[in-house]
């Protein structure tokens, strides 16, 4: 045996034991600073979990010293963000000031965030859930990216989520174990933090077994972590195997209320159920009513040394799902409560802790408080010369050149729709550098909108290479998706939650990977509300995508009220990172398009949405391009209004031809009147609101886009508003100068029926337009 390396092991573990204490203390200090020393000016409880952290130190002590390698990313329990920081305080990276200011503005914040936290944090975690799944689309994605040769094998990391048990009961988890397994995906870890406690109640106790069906089935790997080095020391004594089978068969709720009454409960329960087996007596009293507390919860996911072996051992890229049990609120008074979620220590226990761990009063945010000068040294030392302490930046990713113009789809008559897939098709078949960096996805509706071309074109992604069976058959199809690992398209199953987590994961490829993709997704219009959880956790980590939600509204006529979109504008308007445009005509869909992919690499970009149409409508003959820079900017006159003009019409989208039919009819009888398109609602709220702000800041700014472009209307003129969505999308427009507004637009479920009925009946036609324009004059 080599003692120099059991010695070095010895040493290991006991460091790690020591920074597990370090962290529990740290982020238990953090929350109460926040919540009892800290003044209040609001009066509110300040909240944090610090039961929900002292269950998860181990295991990220474990994670974090020790088996973390260069290329791993992780996504932190939203509870265990404290613990994150505190990981941070002691190599240096977060400060003393901003632990101070936990939940406070300009402090750290209550869950881990990629734009709002100044430490290194790969996933922002928060709605429960999705920071699990998203780690299994990035591995997708880092297989994506090897296979195109933009990362080297040898670079990958593993993509890890540390999740509370109570997250095994999102179903977004399981649609996103279901497309992990379609995909084959690798170098994935999910370690649960099996403490069987929710918020309201503990977790149903034969659920655990049921994991491990589940996951087995798709293909993981389960390794499962209940007891801890000190636990199976005492079951290899006389009267082990009983003890161990009692805490084997031990209800949840059983085990969390002796863990909460202590020493001297656990060994009255254990007497009187098992106190008559043989040698269960005298096993027991060998330990004093501390030692036994400490004992029965020395828990798999409590041991330092059973998780560095668990997590050594699997030395592979198959995925796997740790489950490590653990005590919720382990070490501290709050333990195993079922009340503990949100409790926290009072004064009185945190100043028995303190003392507990030797730290002098005033030396609370001392990172080695306690401990002594020579085992403070060996600490730092060895968090210094750990991995993590020397893992570089994000790196910053190449842009990606975007091409001057996309050339317009030709045909007098074309829709949004089918405009986006020609100029996607054109991208594919150049040869610029934009078309080999593009990857789309869609829900299941990659035909249906208009992503066959481009498929068809670059091929569907496989690790693994699948041949087109129609046609290899020779049988006619539109469709010709060989797969295979060079494929720019990734096809996902009929769940928008995924979608959208994909998105976000592609769009995340430049900071984790250092390789920047373009994304574009497509879907339903109305079924981003299905998703629209993950969106936003997409849009607030800034994963930079092009969502495309196409059709739109009641345009989609026969198809009924079902599919049919009413309040996407306003999800557009209203969702930060994500800018909406909804073109009408084929030349603004290249327009934005090109912009969009340009807006996606800038430092202060987002994302973008482009709200489509599947209504083919005669094209519109420009004289110039001068209408391109306001389109960008959110809207243009189309016919601009003349001097000091009493009225305006202002449109978005497709429904269009019924606006200019109305116009025609109103222009003589209404002189000078305009006719304003809104491309993009969105931007003119937004600058129009930041103008707003900044002028009663005291801050001059020149006025915004809606400003001026209203300002060629008299002060006092009409407006009537009118898109295929709800009408509060434009409605504002009269707020921007005063002006009396009449808005249209749908504020009700559909129904089936052609677009001139449909259109009547929801009074959005050519008829209800000019009818709107006549009551803002007539009152």
């Amino acid at each position: 045996m080599n003692t120099k390396a059991v010695t070095d092991d010895q040493g290991e573990m006991q460091m790690l034991e020591l920074l597990e204490s370090r962290l529990r203390w740290l982020s238990s200090w953090t929350v109460h600073n926040a919540n009892h020393i800290r003044p209040k000016r609001d009066g509110l409880k300040v909240g944090g979990h610090q039961a929900s952290c002292s269950s998860m130190t181990a295991i990220m002590a474990a994670l974090y010293f020790h088996a973390l390698r260069p290329g791993d990313k992780v996504a932190v329990k939203p509870h265990a963000g404290p613990v994150l920081h505190a990981i941070h305080y002691l190599l240096g990276n977060q400060s003393r000031e901003k632990l101070e200011r936990f939940r406070a503005l300009g402090g750290v914040q209550s869950y881990p965030s990629r734009t709002k936290d100044t430490i290194p944090v790969d996933f922002s975690t928060g709605s429960v859930g999705l920071g699990v799944a998203i780690t299994a689309f990035s591995s997708l994605m880092q297989d994506y990216l090897i296979a195109h040769g933009q990362l080297e094998e040898s670079e990958a990391g593993r993509m890890i989520a540390l999740m509370g048990d109570a997250e095994l009961d999102e179903g977004n988890i399981y649609e996103c174990l279901i497309e992990a397994y379609k995909h084959d995906i690798r170098n994935c870890w999910w370690v649960v933090d099996y403490n069987r406690q929710s918020l309201d109640s503990t977790t149903a106790d034969r659920m655990f077994r049921r994991f491990d069906d589940i996951f087995e089935t798709c293909g993981w790997r389960v390794v499962t972590m209940k007891y801890g080095k000190r636990q199976m020391a005492a079951f290899r004594k006389p009267g082990g195997k009983t003890l161990e089978q009692w805490i084997e068969n031990c209800p949840n709720a059983d085990f969390a209320v002796l863990t909460y009454q202590g020493g001297a409960a656990w060994r009255e329960r254990l007497l009187a159920d098992i106190g008559s087996k043989p040698n269960v007596k005298k096993l027991l009293a060998g330990f004093d009513d501390d030692a036994l507390a400490d004992l029965m919860t020395n828990l798999g996911g409590h041991c330092v040394e059973t998780l560095s072996e668990a997590f050594d051992a699997c030395d592979d890229d198959r995925p796997t799902l740790f489950i490590a049990y653990t005590v919720k609120g382990f070490g501290l008074p709050l333990a195993g409560h079922k009340d503990n979620h949100s409790g926290m220590m009072n004064p009185t226990q945190i100043e028995g802790y303190r003392q507990s761990l030797g730290i002098d009063e005033g030396q609370e945010w001392e990172p080695y408080g306690g401990l002594g000068d020579n085992a403070a040294a060996r600490l730092k030392a060895f968090v210094e010369d750990c991995a993590l302490a020397k893992q570089s930046a994000e790196p910053e990713a190449a842009v990606i050149p975007v091409p001057a113009r996309f050339a317009v789809p030709a045909g007098e008559e074309i829709s949004t729709q089918a405009a986006f897939g020609k100029v996607l098709l054109d991208i594919a078949k150049s040869g610029e550098d934009i078309a080999d960096r593009i990857v789309t996805t869609a829900p299941d509706v990659t035909q249906t909108t208009n992503l066959g071309a481009f498929v068809n074109q670059r091929g569907l992604f496989r690790r693994q290479e699948v041949a087109d069976a129609f046609q290899q058959a020779r049988i006619p199809s539109a469709q010709k998706w060989s797969a295979h690992g060079a494929g720019q398209h990734v096809e996902l199953g009929i769940a928008e939650n995924n979608f959208f987590l994909m998105l976000a994961s592609m769009g995340l490829t430049a900071p984790h990977f250092g390789t920047r993709l373009l994304p574009v997704g497509t879907v339903y219009d109305p079924f981003i509300a299905r998703g629209l959880d993950a969106l936003n956790y997409g849009c607030y980590q800034d994963a930079r995508f092009l969502l495309v939600g196409t059709p739109s509204g009641l345009t989609l006529g026969p198809e009924g009220g079902a599919h049919q979109s009413i309040n996407t504008p306003l999800i557009g308007m209203g969702q930060p990172g994500l800018v909406y445009f909804e073109p009408a005509w084929a030349d603004e869909v290249a327009l934005m398009m090109r912009w969009a992919f340009e807006h996606m690499q800038q430092p202060d970009g987002s994302s973008v949405y482009l709200r489509l149409s599947t209504r083919s409508i005669t094209q519109m003959a420009r004289k110039n391009d001068g209408w391109e820079h306001d389109a960008l900017q959110g809207g243009y006159w189309l016919q601009e209004p003349g001097p000091a003009a009493e009225a305006a019409i202002a449109f978005t989208g497709a429904i269009a031809p019924e606006v200019l039919e109305a116009y025609q009819k109103l222009a003589d009888d209404v002189p000078g009147l305009g006719l304003l398109n809104v491309t993009s609602p969105d931007l003119l709220h937004r600058e129009w609101s930041k103008c707003q702000a900044d002028r009663w800041q005291s801050r001059s700014r020149p006025a915004s886009h809606v400003e001026q472009l209203l300002a060629k209307l008299s002060p006092d003129a009409r407006l009537v508003t009118v898109l295929d969505g709800s009408p509060s999308a434009l409605s504002w427009l009269g707020a921007v100068r005063g002006m009396k507004v009449s808005p249209l637009g749908t504020d009700k479920f559909g129904q089936t029926g052609d677009l001139q009925d449909l259109y009547k009946s929801y009074r959005i036609d050519s008829d209800a337009i000019i009818d709107a324009m006549a009551e803002t004059f007539l009152g």
